[in-house]
């Protein structure tokens, strides 16, 4: 049995040419919009399977509100400014995840209290690519 180790520094997040580092425990998160493929089946029991040609996908990062990055992507949000995504995993097994063409869905939600809270800034991604 080979254990392997799972080691969050060596995720990578670019936004724009700037690393973005003050990540919050959750740090990242990808999905995309639709499945890969679908299916139909005919009356008679005829198969089709459909290949979903659309790109779109979320990268969603959690940072800390003291990230030295947190007014970069604020003004982001505020400007709606189309942007390069790059998500980098060293990890084994080594992922990449990209975007040419990302833009911030909407300002996050600020809360202020006894405790540090995080910030969520969801991308849309509209030419996602994950490798």
């Amino acid at each position: 049995m080979s254990t392997k180790t799972y080691d969050p520094k060596s995720v990578s997040v670019v936004v724009s040419g700037v690393f973005i580092t003050g990540f919050a425990e959750s740090m990242v998160e990808i999905s995309k919009d639709e499945d890969n493929y679908d299916t139909k089946v005919g009356a008679q029991g005829d198969t089709v399977r459909t290949k979903i040609n659309n790109p779109l996908g979320t990268i969603k990062i959690t940072v800390q509100h003291t990230s030295p990055q947190l007014s970069l992507l604020n003004r982001l949000a505020a400007s709606g400014e189309m942007v390069a995504v790059s998500v980098i995993s060293d990890n084994d097994p080594k992922e990449t995840t990209t975007s040419t063409e990302a833009f911030i869905k909407k300002q996050p939600d600020r809360k202020y209290g006894k405790e540090s809270e995080d910030r969520e800034f969801e991308f849309t991604a509209l030419d996602l690519k994950m490798e």
